[in-house]
């Protein structure tokens, strides 16, 4: 139990540190309130996933039918679909835009000139302002199968144009592909960041030593940035069923459906174009629950394998 001297006393240093950083206090108030408007409150519509939802009854009026929707969406044909895009694509991203970021940070982290350092992360990273709907764009400008800048080098060497974005096998190659692309360098900004903070006495050490470049990388670099490596990949594994809805949508098409119709399109298809609002609540709810299976079960794993964990 808390006596009343130390009560005072923690009240006492708590307006002591508001009046210090009462600046501070109201810039984390700002993140909290858009979290608690945009993210907590909207959860009280969740409920409609097992209501049969009618906007004239609003969500208290509406009849309760438990899991009716959740069975509808296991039952249909498009439910393993669904999972196998989503996931082959997600996973497919991980496996192939994950390292990458590290790999151009250690890169760029031996390079010695600074002006050929600086060029390349701007290069790297520029593409990361580009928006999704430029990005689409320029991806079919570039595929077309008649003025596109492949088909024409592949013309130009005696093959046979292509539709890539019309064929199912080459949606995930592109979707994938043009991801690392545009997020490479600006995800290497955070392990760059990370390589920043290692100890120059490690690198100089390891020099008297008589290490090469590869052993410094090996023994110094990848130690150095396995605790965000772990963070990073944790928070990735949290957002698998969660791919980006606007490039898949708009990558989208009738010739390439059966590759690129994935969760987040299939709830907007039903949810906002079909109207059917409780059964694309109860598709969204689930996914959800996958996402939030998969990152406690991530980090625990991580916790057993290693001192690194979100929590």
């Amino acid at each position: 139990m808390i006596n009343k001297q130390e009560k005072k006393t923690l009240s006492f240093q708590l307006n002591k540190v508001i009046r210090k950083d009462w600046q501070l206090i109201i810039m984390c108030l700002l993140p909290i309130i858009y979290f608690i408007v945009f993210h907590y409150l909207p959860m009280y519509g969740v409920q409609i996933a097992f209501k049969d939802f009618y906007a004239s009854k609003g969500i208290w009026g509406s009849e309760w039918v438990g899991l009716k929707y959740f069975k509808r969406f296991f039952d249909s044909y498009q439910f393993w679909p669904l999972i196998k895009n989503t996931l082959s694509l997600s996973f497919l991203q991980i496996i192939v835009g994950f390292p990458i970021p590290i790999i151009l940070a250690i890169l760029l982290n031996q390079v010695k000139n600074l002006k050929f350092k600086k060029f390349v992360q701007t290069v790297t990273y520029c593409p990361h302002f580009i928006s999704i709907v430029v990005l689409t764009g320029m991806l079919y400008i570039f595929l077309s199968p008649r003025t596109g800048l492949i088909n024409n080098l592949i013309t130009s060497l005696g093959g046979e144009p292509k539709f890539f974005l019309g064929e199912p096998s080459w949606f995930r190659p592109i979707f994938v592909l043009s991801g690392v692309w545009q997020n490479a360098g600006w995800n290497a900004i955070i392990y760059i960041a990370a390589l920043t903070g290692i100890s120059p006495d490690l690198y100089e050490a390891a020099k008297m030593d008589g290490a090469n470049k590869w052993q410094i990388i090996r023994y110094i670099d990848i130690p150095g940035l396995m605790p965000t490596i772990t963070m990073m990949l944790i928070m990735e594994m949290g957002k698998v069923m969660n791919i980006g809805f606007q490039k898949a949508y708009l990558m989208q098409n009738g010739l390439n459906i059966s590759s690129s119709e994935i969760i987040p399109t299939y709830i907007y298809k039903i949810g906002l174009i079909d109207a059917q609002y409780s059964y694309s609540a109860a598709i969204s709810l689930f996914n959800n629950v996958i996402n939030i299976i998969l990152l406690v079960t991530v980090n625990k794993i991580a916790q057993k394998t290693s001192e690194n964990s979100l929590w």
